[in-house]
């Protein structure tokens, strides 16, 4: 990626997808070219939550709800350190924002931070394209980047695609890192950071629990030095099927029998820790709108979600692994994808989506209550 100053509005740009569709449109933060995978999410709200969603990593996210921006940028909501996306691909932003806590625009941040971004464009028809046809690399191009569009073609074509992408340990922390207990503590976690929102350990911490965040690198060693009565694996961006050593650790803690409790691409990894294997959706699942259901209960949860890749595991009945029985937990009603796993003779369970949803809805927050239990069990 590529960026020069902060864009004007009226600075020509032009997207262009990999099988030479392209949509025209207007500068959007910084100007210049930028790479990556075309997606979109659904969400309504929480733009600034996805924008520093380290699953994001290398992916042009197109925004479906056409206005974007209205609430601004503030200095609260942000999950990660920076923002992740690509790219941002937007209808109509915000002239104005109008909130409170709002520090400064949409515009002026993801320009501070050089990610291109354009607007004018019409996501709808670019959302349906992406349903119908997958979803495929792209570049937007602004300013003067902008040039004759087979040259951009060839250019898009060139990008690294996501299939074989091993991203956790970009986004990783690189040092450990402790985020205490609110209250007292009750238990100790470590957690694998593979691409962890910031929101993921105060959760746990809500609860009691002092969170040790490790690199995605850690050893198992440096997992148990902890001292932990759990074991968590985080979300993050990539491919799973290149997760050779997660898997590896994962398998470690699944031996010593540690409750274990994994969330996006940790839902992934446990899928190929038990055996299973793993393959890229046509579109994946994005967004804060998606219907899930808990088969343990029956339940059916609105949840939010960033996934191009799913568990490849039966539906119709438990499956013995080399750690006993597992079974399909969650699926996705819309369209029967694998959403969650749990084994049935050890303290191990994991859902592909993200219960912490700092930006709603909160339906599945009891994950959270549902690993303080089998920690509890262990102790007990």
């Amino acid at each position: 990626m590529t960026t020069s100053t902060r864009g004007a509005a009226e600075a020509p740009a032009v997207l262009v997808l990999e099988d030479g569709r392209s949509f025209r449109g207007r500068a959007y933060g910084a100007v210049g070219e930028t790479f990556g995978e075309a997606v979109f999410s659904t969400g309504m709200t929480g733009y600034q939550e996805t924008l520093t969603d380290p699953s994001y990593h290398r992916q042009v996210v197109v925004m479906t709800a056409p206005h974007v921006g209205n609430t601004g940028v503030n200095d609260e909501d942000a999950e990660s350190r920076r923002i992740w996306v690509s790219g941002y691909v937007v209808r109509d932003p915000a002239r104005l924002p109008s909130n409170w806590r709002s520090r400064r625009t949409l515009d002026e941040e993801l320009a501070a931070q050089g990610v291109v971004g354009i607007s004018g464009v019409d996501t709808r028809a670019l959302t349906r394209h992406l349903r119908e046809r997958g979803a495929m690399r792209v570049g937007i191009f602004s300013g003067n980047a902008v040039e004759d569009e087979g040259v951009l073609l060839a250019k898009v074509r060139q990008a690294p695609e996501m299939s074989g992408a091993d991203l956790s340990a970009e986004v990783a922390t690189k040092e450990a890192y402790v985020v205490p207990a609110i209250g007292t503590k009750k238990f100790t976690v470590a957690a694998i950071d593979l691409g962890i929102k910031g929101m993921t350990p105060h959760r746990m911490a809500e609860r009691g629990i002092e969170v040790h965040v490790l690199p995605a690198t850690a050893t198992l060693d440096e997992v148990y030095a902890a001292g932990p009565d759990g074991v968590f694996f985080s979300n993050g961006p990539g491919d799973p099927s290149t997760a050779d050593h997660p898997v590896s650790l994962m398998r470690g803690v699944l031996e010593r029998k540690t409750p274990l409790f994994g969330i996006c691409f940790g839902n992934q990894i446990l899928g190929r820790a038990l055996g299973f294997g793993t393959y890229k959706l046509k579109y994946g699942h994005r967004g804060i709108n998606q219907p899930v259901q808990d088969r343990t209960t029956g339940k059916v949860e609105v949840t939010a979600h960033n996934h191009g890749f799913a568990v490849d595991a039966p539906l119709d009945k438990p499956s013995d692994t080399e750690f006993g029985r597992a079974e399909v937990s969650h699926v996705c009603l819309n369209d029967q994808v694998v959403e969650g796993l749990q084994l049935l003779d050890r303290p191990a369970f994991s859902v592909q989506y993200h219960p912490e949803a700092a930006a709603g809805p909160h339906d599945a927050a009891y994950l959270f209550d549902r690993f303080v239990s089998l920690m509890e069990g262990q102790r007990a």
